[in-house]
């Protein structure tokens, strides 16, 4: 008697699946920081609600540190088109991977901040019937929208600030931190470019990041969203996150890289 072979998974399947969950996480984590600091204030002057941007910062680097946990053995936690896009460059990552890796990526993004919004929809409802004044806490926007090369600037410094980084701690030639603290350390890296450079253009660094849930407050109705109603920004943090990741994996692969032992 024989046995027909189990069928084969499709291609890709495993590693868009981790993409698409390990960004779920880090936008649940980080859109619902935001969602608690914007929300749950009393409206007096000078609060520091829920820990501020303080919490934001510390809230984002520990949601980017869960979500390569959970997705960095099988896919290898890129949860950003930046990262994908750099990898693919400089560390021979596929390049029939990078669009589908992106597209499991945004809509990972997508669904965490509808979930976030449907958790919290009593809140919106009290605090911004309309959907005027909330799209920020899923997307980011201009300090200086009269001025949209400031906020590209910003996105392109943090993300080459964050692909640098990445290189350098996941780097077998370069004393990496080991595969249980190096998500740890990526963390930390996204926690101290918040703090440094998050006031430009809302901290994104990441185009799945933000156009995914851009897109959300677009369908969802959200007034002012950068995407479809007020000032069309939405590729401010597309294209910074993208540029910058290039150049910081190029200064760390022709700064630091070709002067480390091979072996």
């Amino acid at each position: 008697m024989t046995h027909s072979p189990p069928p084969t998974e499709p291609l890709m399947f495993p590693e868009l699946l981790a993409e698409f969950l390990g960004t779920f996480v880090l936008i649940l984590f980080g859109d619902g920081i935001v969602a608690m600091t914007v929300l749950f204030g009393t409206g007096v002057p000078g609060e520091v609600v829920k820990g501020g941007y303080t919490n934001i910062t510390v809230g984002w680097g520990l949601a980017v540190t869960m979500g390569i946990y959970l997705a960095g053995r099988i896919s290898g936690a890129h949860l950003n088109p930046a990262v994908s896009v750099a990898l693919a460059v400089y560390r021979d990552f596929p390049w029939r991977k990078v669009a589908p890796y992106i597209l499991a990526q945004t809509f990972g993004a997508f669904l965490a901040a509808a979930l976030v919004y449907w958790n919290y929809l009593p809140a919106f409802q009290a605090f911004d019937p309309g959907l005027e004044k909330t799209a920020g806490i899923f997307t980011t926007f201009p300090a200086f929208p009269l001025i949209p090369f400031a906020g590209l600037l910003d996105q392109t410094i943090g993300t080459a600030l964050l692909l640098m980084m990445i290189l350098a701690i996941t780097d077998e030639r370069n004393q990496p931190p080991g595969a249980n603290l190096g998500a740890l350390m990526v963390g930390l890296v996204v926690i101290v470019i918040g703090m440094a450079f998050g006031g430009m253009h809302g901290y994104a660094i990441n185009p799945a990041r933000d156009f995914g849930p851009r897109l959300f407050t677009a369908v969802a109705g959200f007034k002012n969203n950068g995407l479809t109603d007020g000032t069309r920004v939405f590729w401010v943090p597309i294209a910074g996150p993208i540029l910058g990741g290039i150049l910081g994996s190029a200064t760390y692969d022709y700064g630091i890289r070709r002067f480390l032992p091979h072996d």
